[in-house]
Protein backbone atom coordinates (compact mmCIF):
# COMPACT_ATOMS: atom_id res chain seq x y z
CA UNK A 1 0.00 0.00 0.00
CA UNK A 2 1.44 3.76 -1.12
CA UNK A 3 2.35 6.05 1.56
CA UNK A 4 -0.24 8.34 -0.39
CA UNK A 5 -3.26 5.96 -0.31
CA UNK A 6 -2.51 5.27 3.98
CA UNK A 7 -2.58 8.94 3.95
CA UNK A 8 -5.69 9.11 2.61
CA UNK A 9 -7.32 6.86 4.63
CA UNK A 10 -6.55 8.34 8.01
CA UNK A 11 -7.50 11.58 6.52
CA UNK A 12 -11.18 9.78 5.67
CA UNK A 13 -11.43 8.20 9.07
CA UNK A 14 -10.65 11.64 10.43
CA UNK A 15 -13.37 13.15 8.39
CA UNK A 16 -15.64 10.81 9.17
CA UNK A 17 -15.09 10.36 12.82
CA UNK A 18 -15.61 14.53 12.97
CA UNK A 19 -18.95 14.29 11.63
CA UNK A 20 -19.92 11.42 14.26
CA UNK A 21 -18.31 13.71 16.93
CA UNK A 22 -19.75 16.84 16.12
CA UNK A 23 -23.64 15.52 15.89
CA UNK A 24 -23.23 13.99 19.35
CA UNK A 25 -21.69 17.17 20.38
CA UNK A 26 -25.11 19.16 19.13
CA UNK A 27 -27.15 16.56 20.90
CA UNK A 28 -25.46 16.93 24.00
CA UNK A 29 -25.92 20.68 23.98
CA UNK A 30 -29.78 20.05 23.02
CA UNK A 31 -29.98 17.92 26.10
CA UNK A 32 -30.51 14.41 24.20
CA UNK A 33 -30.84 11.19 26.75
CA UNK A 34 -27.76 9.69 27.19
CA UNK A 35 -29.59 6.64 26.39
CA UNK A 36 -30.17 8.26 22.81
CA UNK A 37 -26.94 9.26 22.23
CA UNK A 38 -25.90 5.56 23.43
CA UNK A 39 -28.02 4.52 20.47
CA UNK A 40 -27.22 7.09 17.72
CA UNK A 41 -23.21 6.03 18.34
CA UNK A 42 -23.80 2.56 18.11
CA UNK A 43 -25.42 3.04 14.80
CA UNK A 44 -23.16 5.72 13.37
CA UNK A 45 -19.99 3.66 14.34
CA UNK A 46 -21.62 0.67 12.80
CA UNK A 47 -22.12 2.07 9.22
CA UNK A 48 -19.24 4.25 9.59
CA UNK A 49 -17.22 0.49 9.62
CA UNK A 50 -19.34 -0.65 6.98
CA UNK A 51 -19.16 2.35 4.62
CA UNK A 52 -15.12 2.35 5.06
CA UNK A 53 -15.57 5.83 3.14
CA UNK A 54 -16.35 9.72 4.79
CA UNK A 55 -20.09 9.31 6.13
CA UNK A 56 -20.90 12.91 3.90
CA UNK A 57 -19.92 10.85 1.16
CA UNK A 58 -22.69 7.95 0.79
CA UNK A 59 -24.63 7.61 -1.60
CA UNK A 60 -28.31 6.53 -1.82
CA UNK A 61 -27.24 3.26 -2.94
CA UNK A 62 -24.77 3.46 -0.71
CA UNK A 63 -27.56 3.62 1.94
CA UNK A 64 -29.81 1.20 0.22
CA UNK A 65 -27.09 -1.70 0.45
CA UNK A 66 -26.41 -1.03 3.96
CA UNK A 67 -29.83 -1.47 5.00
CA UNK A 68 -29.89 -4.60 2.88
CA UNK A 69 -27.06 -6.33 4.90
CA UNK A 70 -28.68 -5.39 7.74
CA UNK A 71 -31.16 -8.46 7.18
CA UNK A 72 -28.86 -10.59 7.83
CA UNK A 73 -28.05 -9.48 11.64
CA UNK A 74 -30.81 -7.44 12.83
CA UNK A 75 -33.94 -8.26 13.46
CA UNK A 76 -36.86 -5.51 12.19
CA UNK A 77 -37.50 -3.52 15.01
CA UNK A 78 -33.40 -2.92 14.60
CA UNK A 79 -33.51 -2.10 11.33
CA UNK A 80 -36.25 -0.12 11.45
CA UNK A 81 -34.03 1.75 14.46
CA UNK A 82 -31.15 2.35 12.48
CA UNK A 83 -32.65 4.14 9.78
CA UNK A 84 -34.09 6.54 12.25
CA UNK A 85 -31.17 7.40 12.87
CA UNK A 86 -29.21 7.73 9.87
CA UNK A 87 -32.40 9.55 8.63
CA UNK A 88 -32.05 11.94 12.21
CA UNK A 89 -27.97 12.05 11.43
CA UNK A 90 -28.22 13.16 7.19
CA UNK A 91 -31.05 15.52 8.38
CA UNK A 92 -28.45 17.25 10.77
CA UNK A 93 -25.44 17.39 7.95
CA UNK A 94 -27.77 18.98 5.57
CA UNK A 95 -29.07 21.46 7.99
CA UNK A 96 -25.49 22.33 9.38
CA UNK A 97 -24.33 22.78 5.85
CA UNK A 98 -21.91 19.84 5.87
CA UNK A 99 -23.95 18.78 2.72
CA UNK A 100 -26.28 20.32 0.17
CA UNK A 101 -28.31 17.10 -0.34
CA UNK A 102 -29.71 14.27 1.00
CA UNK A 103 -29.01 11.04 0.32
CA UNK A 104 -31.64 9.57 3.01
CA UNK A 105 -34.67 12.11 1.57
CA UNK A 106 -35.93 9.31 -1.20
CA UNK A 107 -35.51 6.22 0.93
CA UNK A 108 -38.52 4.61 2.93
CA UNK A 109 -38.42 3.32 6.87
CA UNK A 110 -38.57 -0.66 6.49
CA UNK A 111 -41.37 -2.12 7.62
CA UNK A 112 -42.02 -3.26 11.38
CA UNK A 113 -44.27 -6.20 11.62
CA UNK A 114 -47.20 -4.84 14.13
CA UNK A 115 -46.47 -8.16 16.77
CA UNK A 116 -47.71 -7.76 20.23
CA UNK A 117 -44.56 -8.22 22.76
CA UNK A 118 -46.15 -10.52 25.37
CA UNK A 119 -46.68 -8.51 28.97
CA UNK A 120 -45.69 -10.31 32.30
CA UNK A 121 -49.02 -12.56 32.97
CA UNK A 122 -51.58 -11.17 35.93
CA UNK A 123 -50.60 -15.42 37.58
CA UNK A 124 -47.03 -14.49 37.08
CA UNK A 125 -47.42 -11.42 38.94
CA UNK A 126 -49.19 -13.17 41.77
CA UNK A 127 -46.65 -15.97 41.91
CA UNK A 128 -43.79 -13.65 42.21
CA UNK A 129 -45.69 -11.52 44.97
CA UNK A 130 -46.16 -14.66 46.67
CA UNK A 131 -42.66 -15.29 46.66
CA UNK A 132 -41.83 -11.76 48.51
CA UNK A 133 -43.69 -12.40 51.07
CA UNK A 134 -41.55 -12.31 55.15
CA UNK A 135 -40.75 -9.34 56.78
CA UNK A 136 -37.05 -8.84 56.07
CA UNK A 137 -36.26 -5.52 54.10
CA UNK A 138 -35.75 -7.34 50.57
CA UNK A 139 -38.89 -9.00 50.77
CA UNK A 140 -40.47 -5.22 51.39
CA UNK A 141 -38.62 -3.99 48.86
CA UNK A 142 -39.34 -6.24 46.15
CA UNK A 143 -42.88 -6.38 46.80
CA UNK A 144 -43.11 -2.67 46.59
CA UNK A 145 -41.19 -2.47 43.59
CA UNK A 146 -42.89 -5.32 42.01
CA UNK A 147 -46.09 -3.97 42.55
CA UNK A 148 -45.06 -0.32 41.46
CA UNK A 149 -43.91 -0.97 38.00
CA UNK A 150 -47.13 -2.93 37.61
CA UNK A 151 -49.31 0.48 38.98
CA UNK A 152 -47.31 3.31 37.63
CA UNK A 153 -46.16 2.12 34.07
CA UNK A 154 -42.96 3.74 34.25
CA UNK A 155 -39.99 2.24 32.32
CA UNK A 156 -37.26 0.28 34.47
CA UNK A 157 -34.66 3.39 34.51
CA UNK A 158 -37.56 5.98 35.05
CA UNK A 159 -39.01 4.46 38.35
CA UNK A 160 -35.32 3.58 39.21
CA UNK A 161 -34.26 7.36 39.30
CA UNK A 162 -37.45 8.08 41.62
CA UNK A 163 -36.22 9.67 45.26
CA UNK A 164 -37.93 9.11 48.17
CA UNK A 165 -39.23 13.19 48.30
CA UNK A 166 -40.50 12.78 44.41
CA UNK A 167 -43.84 10.28 46.08
CA UNK A 168 -46.89 11.67 47.42
CA UNK A 169 -47.91 8.72 49.86
CA UNK A 170 -51.50 10.06 50.28
CA UNK A 171 -52.33 10.31 46.87
CA UNK A 172 -50.30 7.97 45.19
CA UNK A 173 -48.76 10.58 42.97
CA UNK A 174 -45.28 9.98 42.04
CA UNK A 175 -43.10 13.19 40.15
CA UNK A 176 -41.02 11.15 37.67
CA UNK A 177 -38.08 13.76 36.97
CA UNK A 178 -35.41 11.44 34.82
CA UNK A 179 -38.11 10.12 31.68
CA UNK A 180 -37.19 9.06 27.97
CA UNK A 181 -38.12 12.53 26.88
CA UNK A 182 -36.86 14.68 28.97
CA UNK A 183 -39.94 15.79 30.10
CA UNK A 184 -41.64 14.99 33.38
CA UNK A 185 -44.72 13.35 34.44
CA UNK A 186 -47.13 12.41 36.83
CA UNK A 187 -47.92 8.57 37.40
CA UNK A 188 -49.40 6.89 40.44
CA UNK A 189 -49.78 3.76 43.01
CA UNK A 190 -52.95 1.91 44.10
CA UNK A 191 -54.15 1.55 47.34
CA UNK A 192 -52.51 -1.74 47.45
CA UNK A 193 -49.04 -0.27 46.12
CA UNK A 194 -49.27 2.76 47.90
CA UNK A 195 -49.45 0.52 51.38
CA UNK A 196 -46.41 -2.13 49.96
CA UNK A 197 -44.42 1.40 49.61
CA UNK A 198 -45.21 2.84 52.84
CA UNK A 199 -44.16 -0.57 54.69
CA UNK A 200 -40.97 -0.20 52.93
CA UNK A 201 -39.89 2.98 53.69
CA UNK A 202 -40.84 2.72 57.12
CA UNK A 203 -38.45 -0.29 57.29
CA UNK A 204 -35.98 1.79 56.13
CA UNK A 205 -36.09 5.13 58.02
CA UNK A 206 -35.03 6.32 54.32
CA UNK A 207 -34.90 10.24 54.18
CA UNK A 208 -36.61 12.64 50.78
CA UNK A 209 -33.53 12.61 49.42
CA UNK A 210 -32.78 8.81 49.34
CA UNK A 211 -33.78 6.96 46.36
CA UNK A 212 -37.22 5.10 46.51
CA UNK A 213 -35.66 1.99 45.62
CA UNK A 214 -32.28 0.83 47.19
CA UNK A 215 -29.57 -1.76 46.95
CA UNK A 216 -28.48 -3.86 50.35
CA UNK A 217 -26.01 -0.92 50.71
CA UNK A 218 -28.67 1.58 50.79
CA UNK A 219 -27.44 3.07 47.35
CA UNK A 220 -29.76 3.79 44.46
CA UNK A 221 -30.78 0.39 42.90
CA UNK A 222 -29.68 -0.21 39.59
CA UNK A 223 -31.19 -1.51 36.34
CA UNK A 224 -28.97 -4.59 36.76
CA UNK A 225 -29.62 -5.04 39.91
CA UNK A 226 -33.79 -4.97 39.54
CA UNK A 227 -33.18 -7.74 36.82
CA UNK A 228 -31.39 -9.93 39.14
CA UNK A 229 -34.65 -8.97 41.69
CA UNK A 230 -37.37 -10.38 39.08
CA UNK A 231 -34.76 -13.13 37.95
CA UNK A 232 -34.71 -14.48 41.41
CA UNK A 233 -38.63 -13.99 42.52
CA UNK A 234 -39.28 -15.41 39.54
CA UNK A 235 -36.96 -18.78 40.17
CA UNK A 236 -38.50 -19.05 43.41
CA UNK A 237 -41.66 -18.80 42.38
CA UNK A 238 -41.35 -21.34 39.73
CA UNK A 239 -42.37 -18.76 36.46
CA UNK A 240 -40.46 -18.08 33.96
CA UNK A 241 -38.52 -14.40 34.62
CA UNK A 242 -40.29 -11.31 33.14
CA UNK A 243 -38.39 -8.46 31.92
CA UNK A 244 -39.02 -5.22 33.44
CA UNK A 245 -40.58 -3.96 30.41
CA UNK A 246 -43.23 -7.01 30.41
CA UNK A 247 -44.59 -4.71 33.40
CA UNK A 248 -45.28 -1.53 31.36
CA UNK A 249 -46.91 -3.58 28.57
CA UNK A 250 -49.15 -5.43 31.54
CA UNK A 251 -50.27 -2.10 32.85
CA UNK A 252 -50.99 -0.43 29.11
CA UNK A 253 -52.90 -3.34 27.98
CA UNK A 254 -54.71 -3.90 31.09
CA UNK A 255 -55.98 0.07 31.76
CA UNK A 256 -57.06 -0.24 27.90
CA UNK A 257 -59.51 -3.34 28.44
CA UNK A 258 -60.42 -1.62 31.67
CA UNK A 259 -61.91 1.55 29.91
CA UNK A 260 -59.00 3.86 30.33
CA UNK A 261 -59.09 5.85 27.38
CA UNK A 262 -56.09 6.18 24.46
CA UNK A 263 -55.47 9.75 25.63
CA UNK A 264 -55.23 9.04 29.49
CA UNK A 265 -53.11 6.28 28.66
CA UNK A 266 -50.78 8.34 26.64
CA UNK A 267 -50.36 10.69 29.37
CA UNK A 268 -49.42 8.26 32.16
CA UNK A 269 -47.37 5.91 29.90
CA UNK A 270 -45.47 8.63 28.75
CA UNK A 271 -45.82 7.89 24.75
CA UNK A 272 -44.47 10.79 22.54
CA UNK A 273 -47.50 10.06 20.63
CA UNK A 274 -50.94 8.15 19.54
CA UNK A 275 -49.01 5.89 17.58
CA UNK A 276 -47.26 3.89 20.16
CA UNK A 277 -50.82 4.15 22.22
CA UNK A 278 -52.80 2.97 19.15
CA UNK A 279 -50.94 -0.07 19.02
CA UNK A 280 -51.54 -1.38 22.30
CA UNK A 281 -55.23 -0.31 21.07
CA UNK A 282 -54.95 -2.92 18.89
CA UNK A 283 -53.91 -5.62 20.69
CA UNK A 284 -55.88 -5.17 23.52
CA UNK A 285 -58.86 -5.65 21.10
CA UNK A 286 -57.41 -8.31 19.42
CA UNK A 287 -57.52 -10.09 23.30
CA UNK A 288 -60.94 -8.70 23.29
CA UNK A 289 -61.82 -10.55 19.83
CA UNK A 290 -60.65 -14.10 21.39
CA UNK A 291 -62.66 -13.88 24.55
CA UNK A 292 -65.91 -12.92 22.71
CA UNK A 293 -65.26 -15.51 20.14
CA UNK A 294 -64.89 -18.13 24.05
CA UNK A 295 -67.77 -16.38 25.45
CA UNK A 296 -70.02 -15.19 22.96
CA UNK A 297 -73.45 -15.66 24.89
CA UNK A 298 -75.51 -15.49 21.27
CA UNK A 299 -73.10 -18.69 19.73
CA UNK A 300 -73.85 -20.26 23.25
CA UNK A 301 -77.72 -19.65 22.45
CA UNK A 302 -77.27 -21.50 19.28
CA UNK A 303 -75.21 -24.31 20.28
CA UNK A 304 -72.68 -22.72 17.83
Amino acid sequence: MSHMVTVRRIEQRLELDLDITAFLTDCQVRNIAPTTLGIYRRHLVDFASWLRKPLSEASTDDLRAYFLSLRERRNPGGQHQAFRVLRTFYRWLVAEGILEANPMQRLKAPKVPEQPLDPVGLDVVRAMLKACEGKRLTDLRDTALILALCDTGARAREILAVNVGDCDLDTGAILLRQTKGRRPRIVFLGKRARRAVLAYLRARKAGPTEPLFANDEGARLTYWGLRLILQRRARKAGVKPPSAHAFRRLFCLQCLKDGMSALALQALAGHADLNTTKRYVKWALGDLAEQHAAHSPADKLLGG
